[in-house]
């Protein structure tokens, strides 16, 4: 009697616990599913929300993004074949297309993937003038200061803190330092401080009056680097960190030291593959010698949709200060520019060192950053810039003719 009890109490049971298991089974799919979404989701989380600062960008439709990859891709194709480096193109924010192949180093046959970091070469100068316009909008300094009130050993004292960010200082470029001395010692690694004090001891004068004309020259960044240091207290790779890197989620974004980090950075190489040896001039930094990855330089290129620097000074940036000779090239703070007419322009940096060349498009009016990076010697980035005209009305061919040849700032 008693085990037959048992059995109706145990039949109860079961009936009673068979509409949770069945509920259960009929759910756990849809968990799992949604399970699955939140991770797809994640890994997709190229948003904007994960952004350090509130940047205000619409979105874009399915229909956008899918002919706009369609096209990058093409071009990508068309333009890259053979490309060892880090490819990487965004609107409003969304990363449309990127890319990374090749080698990072070959001694250690480490591959080039997101999380490497390469020599931006010039392509650092936008980043060092960026770093200088946020201690001017912090109060540390302004635009018309006179170098001199930073560096008292600096010899040219009309020099202004702008008119070494916008090329207009007439100061000698240290590249040239060793065609004027005899005596010139290859083997010694020069510093930034170095540099001013060669201008000094050797009384050289300037290349061109003050402001009188625009003259590429690598010395004035390696001068504001050295500002920069003044200003804050810091080294330049810590006051970049303090200021830009860190701010802006530059993650793996940093400036290298010669000295202790040569084993650990991506090489640098010649188009046979061959490493391009270390020399003198590899120490200095605020003109290059900044590495970092295509998402750090796309959180960069996002800074300026935020209110990281206030507009009165990004306008500044993005203005071009030498109209002394006809043509559409210009010269901002910081930043290269193509300028056709008033609503026509694409902001831009090239670079070249050593094996590394680069390529930065920021295209302010039109939400868009195009970055190629490559550690091996190759003109392909500096095709890069003619993507524009997938975003608007630019006057480049999208794909070279065969046997064409054009002539672009590399530096």
């Amino acid at each position: 009697m008693l085990n037959q009890k048992l059995i109706l109490m145990s039949q109860k049971k079961i009936v009673a616990i068979f509409p949770i298991i069945f509920l259960v089974w009929f759910l756990l799919p849809l968990s799992c599913s949604n399970q699955k979404q939140s991770k797809q989701s994640e890994n997709n989380s190229d948003t904007l929300s994960l952004y350090p600062f509130k940047v205000n960008l619409p979105g874009l439709s399915q229909k956008k993004i899918k002919d706009l990859e369609t096209k990058i891709q093409s071009f990508y194709q068309d333009n890259y074949t053979d490309f060892n480096g880090a490819f990487l193109v965004a609107k409003n924010g969304q990363i449309l297309l990127e890319h990374y192949q090749g080698i990072a180093n070959y001694k250690e046959k480490t591959k080039i993937d997101s999380n490497t970091p390469i020599h931006l070469a010039s392509v650092s100068k936008p980043l060092t003038a960026t770093a200088v316009l946020k201690l001017i909008a912090d109060g540390k300094l302004q635009l018309q200061d006179k170098v001199q009130q930073y560096l008292p050993n600096f010899p040219y004292p009309e020099t202004t803190i702008e008119s070494l960010l916008n090329h207009r200082s007439g100061i000698p470029n240290y590249l040239k330092f060793a065609e004027r001395d005899k005596k010139w010692n290859s083997k010694k690694v020069l510093r930034n401080e170095d540099v001013v004090n060669y201008m000094v001891q050797k009384k050289l004068p300037r290349v061109s009056n003050h402001n009188r004309t625009f003259a590429y020259n690598n010395s004035n960044y390696v001068v504001l680097a050295l500002v920069i240091e003044m200003v804050t207290g810091k080294t330049f790779p810590q006051a970049m960190k303090e200021i830009l890197f860190d701010p802006l989620g530059m993650e793996h974004a940093f400036v290298f030291d010669y000295f202790t980090q040569k084993e650990q950075v991506s090489g640098s190489y010649k188009s046979n593959y061959q490493m391009v040896p270390w020399d003198e001039y590899d120490a200095l930094y605020g003109d290059k010698n900044i590495y970092a990855t295509p998402r750090d330089l796309w959180k960069f290129h996002l800074s300026f949709y935020s209110d990281f620097l206030p507009d009165h000074l990004k306008e500044l940036q993005f203005k071009g200060y030498s109209y002394e000779k006809k043509g559409v090239k210009n010269y901002g703070l910081g930043f290269r520019m193509n300028e056709w007419d008033q609503n026509t322009k694409i902001t831009y940096h090239n670079g070249w060192w050593h094996g590394n060349t680069t390529s930065f498009v920021h295209m302010h009016q039109d939400t868009v950053v195009m970055i190629a990076l490559s550690n091996k010697y190759s003109k392909k980035p500096y095709q890069t810039i003619k993507m524009s005209a997938i975003f608007g009305n630019y006057p480049y061919q999208l794909q070279l003719k065969k046997g064409e040849t054009e002539t672009l700032n590399i530096d």
